[in-house]
């Protein structure tokens, strides 16, 4: 159950976050945001506030901010349709009853002959067996009223299409930028609870029944030599370490100002791309505000970049797509994390963070980086691309990432049963 309640929470702080920065930006720039959702498929719970619908939805795999105009209106009004149209205390249309004008008894009915509600927010029309024209101003906030449920019009200066390339820009890309500065909120106060890494070879905790326990290391030793060589900084011993399983090597740590030798023999242990060695010791904490605060983005960085490696990995074939996990396989990765402690759950969730920013990046179709690479283009040759092209190949890179979501949480599901 606590793994459950875990993932429920890093998930939902993930995708709340990215999306919140979504909806930020887009309300920023004035952008209808008609939808804050987390999940996808059917609706579990929702509420209105300030023109959007905010909604937690059954699927677990993601979350979107619906934007008025990146997707299309579900009402169009054509000549000849027969719809209600109720007022506000100014006088303009407030309500364009759909259907079900019955229900809506003081809605005046009208067969529409033109309507803007883009541009000149405008219905046209007869009322039914007259012959005077008739011209009615729509409100800038007004609803379509269809099966009894409320839409909000979007003119075209609440759309997504009519900000500029900057505010569009800004506005997809403000998504991976949240789960960065996620990652860095983090990271601070994992500093500020447990002290920043020391650089220096100094050990912390020693895990009991491992290696380091039975060759007699003790908390606050610092490695000074291995196998004869001299060793200042824990990146220098841990790579010694992980490259000789089950070798035995010969260290000096200082103890108590005094040098104390000690032979260990690291335990062999598999790991992505091999086996390495480990004796089961942690590395020494130090606080301090300042080097908190650099740790933060250092880590962030460290952590950018080692995903960027492997991701180029993966497209140049060096890493097969087995290596990719999907939901399936994160919860199993966050039960084994949980279990180790709330501190290398935060730090979890900041990886996880940082990948999620970093993947909506990538410039493929549906991803965040794949809309970006279309405003890029638009700036570069002066217009827009057609809409419906740019939807149909959405729709189509949505498709293929479904695909490769069912292929990935197979794969994980097989590597539980082996």
């Amino acid at each position: 159950m606590t793994t459950v309640i875990a993932f429920i929470f890093m998930f939902g702080l993930l995708v709340f976050i990215h999306e919140l920065g979504h909806l930020i930006f887009a309300k920023r720039s004035g952008m209808l945001a008609r939808e804050f959702a987390i999940g996808f498929g059917p609706k579990i719970f929702a509420f209105t506030k300030n023109e959007t619908v905010y909604t937690i939805r059954l699927l677990p795999v993601g979350g979107y901010v619906r934007v008025a105009g990146e997707d299309p209106e579900i009402v169009e009004l054509k000549p000849g349709h027969h719809i209600g149209i109720e007022f506000n205390n100014k006088g303009k249309v407030n309500k364009i009853i759909v259907n079900n004008k019955s229900k809506h008894p003081n809605a005046r009915v009208i067969e529409v002959e033109r309507a803007d509600l883009d541009l000149d927010l405008i219905i046209e029309g007869f009322e039914i067996d007259e012959e005077e024209r008739l011209r009615f101003e729509v409100d800038p906030k007004a609803f379509f009223v269809m099966d009894e449920k409320e839409t909000q019009i979007a003119p075209y200066d609440r759309q997504f299409a009519s900000k500029s390339i900057g505010q569009r820009a800004m506005q997809l890309f403000a998504g991976p930028m949240m789960n960065f500065i996620l990652a860095i909120f983090i990271f601070l106060i994992l500093g500020f609870i447990q002290g920043v890494p020391t650089e220096r070879a100094l050990l912390d905790e020693i895990q009991p029944n491992s290696p380091a326990s039975e060759a007699g290391f003790q908390s606050g030793d610092e490695i000074v030599q291995v196998e004869g060589n001299s060793v200042s900084t824990w990146e220098e011993f841990t790579k010694i370490i992980r490259d000789n399983p089950e070798e035995s090597l010969s260290l000096e740590v200082e103890r108590d100002g005094e040098i104390v030798a000690i032979t260990v023999v690291p335990r062999e242990i598999e790991a992505q791309g091999g086996t390495i060695g480990q004796i089961g010791v942690g590395q020494a904490f130090e606080k301090s505000i300042v080097q908190t605060i650099q740790y933060s983005f250092t880590q962030t960085y460290d952590i950018t970049k080692l995903i960027l490696t492997n991701l180029g990995m993966l497209v140049t074939g060096q890493l097969s797509i087995d290596m990719l996990s999907g939901p399936v396989g994160i919860y199993d990765a966050t039960d084994q994390v949980v279990q180790t402690g709330f501190m290398n759950f935060l730090m979890w969730t900041a990886i996880l963070s940082i990948n999620l920013g970093i993947v909506n990046m990538v410039p493929l179709p549906a991803l965040d980086g794949g809309r970006l690479l279309f405003v890029g283009i638009e700036a570069v040759r002066g217009k827009p691309i057609d809409p419906q092209k740019e939807g149909v190949v959405h729709f189509i890179g949505f498709a293929l990432l479904m695909l490769l979501m069912i292929v990935v949480t197979w794969n994980d599901i097989q590597r539980l049963f082996l």
